[in-house]
C-alpha cells in the first residue's frame, strides 16, 4: 500500500493545459474516483501516477517518496486500462501467466498464483477460453486479475475499466470491485465519466474539470455541498436545478428574482463579483404540492414531460422563461399541459455566484428566516 501525493502537477499538450496545479493526497489503502466530463484530464493524471506520463511541473510523491523521474516498472502499480489489452492469441491462463513467464518464475510457482487468482476473482471456468470468447464483464475481471498477479500492488490504477460493461454487469462489478479493493488492502484510484459509478463506489470523489481538481470530497460532501455551479450541475442525477437571478432591492429588502419567482436574500450571501446569484435546487427536494408554510418557496408551472423511471416520476416544468426538473409518486397522476404547484424548504437551497461559480450557501445553510415571496400564479 503506498500514499500517493500529487504536489502541484501540471501536463501540458502543445497549446493544451490537460492537467492545471493540481494538488492531491490519496490516503494509504483509499479507494479515490476521479471523475469529470471527457477530455477533463482524468486519465491523463492516472497515467502521471504510472509514470506513463512525465509532468511538465511538479512531483508525483509515494509514501513521501519522489517518484517523478522513476519508471513505471519499479513503481510497484498494476495499472487497468479502458480497453483491458488482453493477448487476443492467447487463452486466458496464459492471459494472466504471461508477466510472470517473462521474468521466469518457476512454473510451479507460477501455476500457483493463476489458481489462486482464478479462485479470488471467479475465473475457472475461462481459463481455457480466449479473449474473442469472453464477454465483456468477463474479459474486464481477467485484466484486473493480469494486473495483479505478479504481487499485490502498492497503487492499483483503473482507467475507466467498467465503460464496457452493460448496466446490469457494471452494478455486479461495482460490488466486485469493492471486494477486490478489500481482499487486496491496496490503495485504488479509478477514473470514470460516470458520476453514479463514482459516488457508488468511491472513499472520495475528485471531481475534475478543464485539468483542474474542481473538488475532493466524500460523495455525500460532494452531494450535499457542491463547492462550485460546475460540481452542483454535474454531481447528482436527475441534475440540480440551476436558476439565474438577480439581486435587487424591493420594498427595502435585497430580493432575489427571475421573473414572477423571487425570494428574500440572505445577508451573508453577497455575491462577490457583483449581482447576479445561481439558485440551485435538487429535483428530489421538490414537493408536488402547494408550500404549506413560510419555510417553503412556492412555485407554480405548467408541465412539459413526464418520464417513468419505475418507482418515481421525473417531471419537466416550465416555470416563466426556465424548466425545472421535479421527481414525483407516480400516484400523483401528472399530464404533459398540467398546472403544477411545487413547494421546496428553504434549507434545501443552494446559491452560487453567478461569475465566479462558487458556492455562496449550501443546503442546510440558509437560516429558516429566508421567506419565500413567492411566484407568480
Amino acid at each position: 500500500m503506498a500514499n500517493v501525493t500529487l504536489a502541484g502537477v501540471w501536463k501540458r499538450y502543445r497549446s493544451v493545459d490537460a492537467v492545471v496545479d493540481v494538488e492531491l493526497d490519496i490516503a494509504d489503502g483509499e479507494l479515490l474516483v476521479l471523475v469529470g466530463p471527457s477530455g477533463c484530464g482524468k486519465t491523463t493524471l492516472l497515467r502521471l501516477i504510472a509514470g506513463l506520463e512525465m509532468p511538465d511541473r511538479g512531483a508525483v510523491l509515494f509514501d513521501g517518496q519522489d517518484m517523478t523521474a522513476v519508471a513505471p516498472a519499479e513503481r510497484n502499480i498494476a495499472m487497468v486500462f479502458e480497453g483491458y489489452a488482453l493477448y487476443p492469441h492467447m487463452a486466458v491462463r496464459d492471459n494472466l501467466s504471461f508477466a510472470l513467464r517473462l521474468r521466469r518464475t518457476p512454473p510451479a510457482e507460477v501455476d500457483q498464483r493463476v489458481a489462486d487468482v482464478a479462485a479470488a476473482m471467479e475465473l475457472g471456468r475461462l481459463l481455457g477460453r480466449r479473449p474473442g470468447g469472453l464477454a465483456t464483464g468477463e474479459a474486464q475481471q481477467v485484466a484486473v486479475g493480469r494486473a495483479v498477479i505478479r504481487q499485490t500492488p502498492a497503487v492499483l490504477l483503473l482507467d475507466d475499466a467498467l465503460a464496457h460493461l452493460d448496466a446490469r454487469q457494471r452494478l455486479e462489478a461495482r460490488v466486485e470491485l469493492e471486494h477486490l479493493h478489500r481482499d487486496l488492502g491496496c490503495t485504488v484510484v479509478s477514473v470514470t465519466h460516470d458520476q453514479a459509478e463514482a459516488l457508488a463506489i468511491g472513499s472520495r470523489v475528485a471531481v475534475m474539470d478543464a485539468g483542474r481538481l474542481m473538488q475532493v470530497g466524500t460523495p455525500h460532501e460532494l452531494y450535499e455541498r457542491p463547492a462550485d455551479v460546475f460540481v452542483a450541475g454535474f454531481v447528482g442525477s436527475p441534475p440540480m436545478n440551476l436558476i439565474e437571478m438577480r439581486l435587487a432591492q424591493e420594498d427595502g429588502r435585497a430580493t432575489l428574482r427571475r421573473g414572477p419567482l423571487a425570494i428574500a436574500h440572505p445577508e451573508d450571501a453577497r455575491p462577490a463579483s457583483g449581482s447576479a446569484i445561481t439558485l440551485g435546487f435538487r429535483p428530489q427536494d421538490v414537493r408536488l404540492a402547494p408550500a404549506s408554510s413560510a419555510a417553503e418557496l412556492g412555485l407554480r408551472g405548467r408541465c412539459e414531460l413526464v418520464e417513468y423511471l419505475g418507482p418515481r416520476l421525473l417531471v419537466h416544468v416550465r416555470l416563466d422563461g426556465d424548466e425545472i426538473l421535479v421527481m414525483g409518486d407516480p400516484s400523483a397522476g401528472i399530464r404533459p399541459g398540467d398546472l403544477v404547484d411545487c413547494s421546496l424548504p428553504h434549507d434545501r437551497l443552494h446559491l452560487f455566484d453567478t461569475e465566479t461559480g462558487l458556492a455562496l450557501r449550501r443546503s442546510g445553510d440558509v437560516p429558516s428566516s429566508t421567506q419565500a415571496m413567492g411566484a407568480g400564479r
